[in-house]
């Protein structure tokens, strides 16, 4: 069933919603008030257009730490996330337990990953196991940098999905940077899509700066994997706008030539221009959701701001088991 124009304008306002929060946090971190920030602007489109693919609250979601988009389609609020970077006791994720974009959401079927990155996706193989043996009908999302491609784990996830024919979509962010070090450098091949043809799988590359054509390239994936076909990976195809994190100065690995050079693919304009020329949205629509995005991020901050943190005594809880009586 293809999109309704409500969906796509939907789809939009997250986008803007997420790149708004990710701007903010940067501020936050300049500010003092949060200690560490990872972005992902620059890639909303490709985790918009990817995340509305799947059915909410039936499929699973197993991110990767630039998701913020994702969450925020999934039904995280703006408050859950600044709060999540603030370390207050109510985050969502890991009650501050857990280093922010560490995303986890247990009413949306959305699973944390690990620090180490690429062991998000065996623990999505093992869901999408578990789905086969009780005969259901869910699917596995789950998404990694072009850079962990490169990590044992990853292989291995996708040979085990495709060996047991497992309902697993394995989206590649390809943002073109693997922290410091440019694609060239850190596989031998042209794309990531370009991998699953040794693991038995088929293997597409869209555009990540659209976000339509990515929803059309995993609903397709969905749904051949909610009917048994197996496994896919998606290579998604687009560029960092922002350093690795707030911890790392992108000026010693390129040049501020080639990122004001993609910062004409900005999704963000791409997708605005795109809904305007369709005549789903006039400048005046946009400059209402600007508003809109801009007070949604206010009463986050503020709202993060006034909660309270974790109590001290209950940092070990429940991390370690609780002692018990057993006279």
């Amino acid at each position: 069933m293809p999109l309704s124009n409500e969906k796509k304008k939907e789809m939009f306002w997250t986008m803007l919603l997420s790149r708004r929060l990710d701007e903010r946090a940067w501020v936050l971190h300049r500010q003092g008030k949060i200690a560490f920030h990872i972005s992902g602007i620059g890639q909303e489109a490709a985790q918009v257009g990817a995340v509305y693919a799947i059915e909410k609250g039936k499929d699973w979601l197993v991110p990767y730490y630039r998701d913020l988009s994702m969450l925020i389609a999934m039904g995280m609020s703006p408050t859950d996330f600044v709060m999540s970077l603030m370390g207050k006791a109510q985050e969502p994720s890991s009650g501050a337990r857990q280093m922010p974009s560490h995303f986890s959401l247990r009413q949306a079927n959305i699973v944390s990953h690990s620090a180490p990155v690429a062991t998000q996706s065996p623990h999505a193989s093992g869901i999408g196991l578990g789905i086969k043996m009780d005969g259901k009908d869910e699917v596995v999302l789950t998404t990694i940098g072009e850079g962990s491609t490169s990590q044992g784990e990853w292989y291995e996830a996708v040979n085990f999905a495709a060996i047991h024919q497992l309902p697993v979509v394995f989206l590649v962010e390809n943002n073109r940077y693997a922290i410091s070090v440019p694609q060239e450098k850190q596989m031998a091949v042209s794309s990531a899509a370009d991998k699953a043809c040794g693991l038995g799988l088929p293997g597409i590359e869209v555009d990540g700066t659209q976000m339509f054509e990515v929803y059309d390239a995993v609903k397709e994936a969905v749904d051949n994997a909610r009917k048994g076909d197996g496994p896919s990976v998606i290579e998604a195809k687009m560029y960092r706008l922002t350093p690795h994190s707030s911890d790392d100065d992108d000026r010693s690995y390129r040049t501020r030539e080639e990122v004001e050079h993609f910062k004409k693919e900005d999704p963000i304009i791409v997708m605005k221009e795109q809904l305007i020329e369709q005549g789903l949205m006039t400048e005046e629509e946009y400059k209402t959701l600007e508003e809109k995005a801009k007070k949604s991020v206010d009463d986050a901050v503020e709202e993060a701001t006034r909660a309270p943190y974790p109590k001290g005594e209950e940092a070990a809880t429940p991390v370690y088991a609780e002692e018990e009586n057993h006279d």
